[in-house]
């Protein structure tokens, strides 16, 4: 099916067209079929790479050029979110009759952005799409199409279950909006269709065909009947296996199982695959390790990864900061990076294909059950999903590295079949949380009416209508019992502790411990350190180090030092190594010294800070609704320390945009404290001191005018 034939807009067309697009790939051509322009919902259940982006862009132009309402596009990550705005952002130059606004919004659930109103596509994580249902916005009578990427998440035990509310809500919506949901192929995808009231579009075609096999002993058995040798080296099979694909001239993606094994297999790659590289690849790798270097603290991982690079090769895993991760994957794009050794977090990331793609063990540590288990069909099929690079190679490649098992593992997870997707709504985390939020946004419901809600849920499919109704009796007890709702007769309706909570978007059950923390503690005494202490142990709180055996010492001698500020009696059994780690923080530990003491990376350290602002934030807000306006400056106080990194003396400084807690420190030990210091500093002074200069001086000076008057 060619583009010019499709039922769009000229400019639509002609848009297209510009970007390289002249016929459709079967499942896009099927959706077509299926009456995707003619606003009909459908799920489309397909490999990755088979186009399914330009589904969901053909679905906008249909409906925008003949509607005036709203696009919602749902997305699992922000990272993907962000890449889908860049993409996206491009149709605004269209006409199509309505202007094209493109809008987005990952972060804060407590504020609806005012863009998101005035414009008509919207880029949403799930979490924020949640938040924007819970706050009434007048605009979602207004939406129109539901693009849900990643579908098949819906079964992640963490996320899922705020897919499938959204979705459940969506589709109960009077304005009935088409529905486009983006799947990995998933066994029950029949199933999730149906509960949608979509069609569905099953087509197992890719652009770049994919040929699945196990490597044992050096020999390769693919599921296509070839058998081929690798050359058996000390560096290990699963980089031979990398190393052998580069000689051939494609890219190579390791997948490990562990953050310190995809470092060792990058590190194992290096020598041999920097005597593969052009001079020009290698000149182009020394600015980019110069790159990391200048603009990263050096900590061992940072210098192990520039020292890396220069050789073509990487690691990417969530310990790596934001800066470092774009980085890499910008160069293994561009295809300088010739083998990326990763955790397998990027299969469920930003889009990174490789010729041919190395899992170098089916095993992952499960926290919950404490041990090694082996991955599932679902998440094989992710990892294998990134082999083959679309414009690049006339094919792709997923090996798995067994261990003389290879009948077992070709039959388990190259032949076998995904698992379906389960609903998680009915845990009782999931369920008092969402329980709420209907009741919240629905006051007034009556039992009946929430079961009925809640059997309209993809859970509510597949569960017996006794089991939901007994779970549901549950979690409304607690409600109660916590005075997070009311029962007026028949009716429930929430109170304003419940109402809070909800907009809060934290559990119920963190928000009672919250409120319960606060309401009795002293008034005449700092509590900071019992605030870290409350935040870190919550359930939301992510990422969680367990405190190792060197570790205790320290945990109790800061217990003995802050002892006056806790909210309650703990040990060092009490504590986690992320406690420690946020106490650092705020104390001005440096980036190396936190690695170097507590094996804490930067990656890890801005995800702590980023979830340790957003709860005391929410104890802030649960402390002024019990009444403890007496603990809200320190609660503020300490939000900016999490934020910048800072002690106490330094909260004046850093209110000026410009200075972070690097500068705000050196201008500290210059006899510059607060404000006034600052303002009668003369500029030409200022531009002396070291880490300033004349051009952040000038800076400095205007920004310092903005917060004075």
């Amino acid at each position: 099916m060619k583009i010019e034939k499709l039922d769009l807009p000229d400019s639509a067309i002609e848009f297209l067209k510009s970007q390289g697009f002249e016929k459709l790939y079967p499942p896009q051509a099927d959706s077509v079929k299926s009456g995707l322009l003619d606003g009909k919902s459908i799920l489309v259940s397909a490999p990755t790479a088979s186009g399914k982006t330009l589904i969901a862009m053909l679905a906008m132009f249909s409906y925008l050029s003949k509607n005036n309402g709203k696009v919602v596009y749902l997305s699992p990550l922000r990272a993907l979110a962000a890449e889908k705005f860049t993409e996206f952002k491009k149709l605004e130059k269209i006409a199509l009759g309505n202007k094209i606004k493109v809008g987005i919004s990952t972060g804060d659930f407590e504020t609806i952005e005012k863009n998101l109103e005035k414009s008509n596509i919207l880029i949403l994580t799930n979490e924020k799409m949640d938040s924007v249902i819970r706050h009434g916005a007048e605009w979602i009578d207004e939406i129109g199409l539901v693009i849900s990427d990643e579908i098949h998440l819906i079964g992640d035990e963490n996320r899922g279950p705020t897919l499938e509310m959204i979705l459940t809500q969506l589709k109960l919506l009077d304005s009935k909006p088409q529905i486009v949901g983006l799947s990995a192929t998933i066994t029950n995808s029949d199933e999730i269709a149906n509960w949608l009231d979509c069609t569905l579009v099953k087509n197992d075609w890719r652009p770049v065909p994919l040929s699945e096999g196990v490597c044992d002993g050096g020999q390769v058995t693919m599921n296509d009947g070839t058998i081929f040798e690798v050359e058996r080296t000390l560096r290990g099979t699963p980089i031979d296996l990398g190393v052998q694909s580069v000689m051939q001239g494609g890219q190579s993606l390791v997948f490990a199982e562990t953050r310190t094994r995809s470092k060792s297999l990058a590190t194992k790659a290096a020598d041999v695959i920097s005597q593969l590289l052009e001079k020009n690849d290698l000149k182009e790798l020394e600015k980019t390790s110069k790159k990391i270097l200048s603009q990263n603290e050096h900590t061992e991982i940072v210098k192990t990864l520039a020292t890396l690079v220069k050789k073509g090769v990487a690691f990417h895993h969530a310990g790596l900061n934001q800066n470092c991760r774009e980085i890499i994957e910008k160069e293994f794009r561009n295809g300088t990076i010739k083998l990326l050794s990763s955790t397998p977090t990027l299969a469920a990331g930003v889009n990174l294909p490789a010729r041919r793609v190395v899992i170098s063990n089916i095993n992952r540590y499960n926290v919950k059950i404490g041990r090694n288990m082996p991955i599932s069909i679902l998440e094989y099929k992710q990892l294998c999903g990134r082999a083959g690079r679309p414009q690049y190679d006339d094919y792709g490649e997923s090996i798995i590295v067994g261990s003389g098992n290879v009948e077992e593992l070709t039959e388990h997870y190259i032949n076998g079949e995904p698992e379906p997707i389960i609903s998680k709504i009915t845990d009782d985390k999931s369920l008092r949380t969402h329980i709420l939020s209907v009741i919240v946004t629905h006051p007034g419901i009556k039992k009946d009416e929430i079961l009925e809600f809640f059997l309209q849920t993809l859970g509510g499919l597949q569960s017996r209508k006794p089991t939901i109704k007994f779970a549901i009796d549950i979690s409304l007890r607690f409600l109660s019992s916590e005075l997070l709702i009311i029962k007026k007769g028949e009716r429930f309706a929430a109170t304003e502790f419940g109402k809070k909570t909800s907009m809060l978007y934290i559990d119920p059950l963190t928000a009672t411990h919250f409120r319960d923390a606060v309401e009795n503690v002293s008034q005449d005494r700092k509590h900071t350190f019992g605030f870290l202490h409350l935040i870190s142990s919550c359930e939301e709180f992510f990422p969680k180090f367990s405190l190792r055996n060197r570790d205790y010492e320290s945990a109790s001698l800061l217990i003995e030092n802050h002892s006056s500020e806790l909210l309650e009696p703990i040990s060092e059994y009490d504590c986690s190594r992320s406690l420690l780690a946020l106490q650092a923080w705020i104390t001005e530990s440096s980036e190396l010294s936190l690695s170097d003491s507590l094996s804490i990376e930067s990656g890890d350290m801005h995800r702590m800070a980023e979830m340790a602002n957003w709860l005391s934030y929410c104890l802030r807000e649960i402390s002024k609704h019990v009444e403890r306006a007496d603990l809200l400056e320190e609660l503020d106080d300490l939000r900016k320390r999490i934020v910048y990194g800072i002690r106490e003396e330094l909260l004046d400084l850093v209110r000026v945009k410009g200075i972070g807690r690097v500068r705000a420190r050196i201008l500290y030990k210059h006899k510059i404290k607060n404000l006034d210091d600052l303002a009668k500093i003369p500029v030409n002074k200022l531009a002396e001191i070291d880490k300033i200069g004349s051009t952040i001086a000038d800076n400095i000076k205007s920004e310092l005018r903005k917060v004075r008057y």
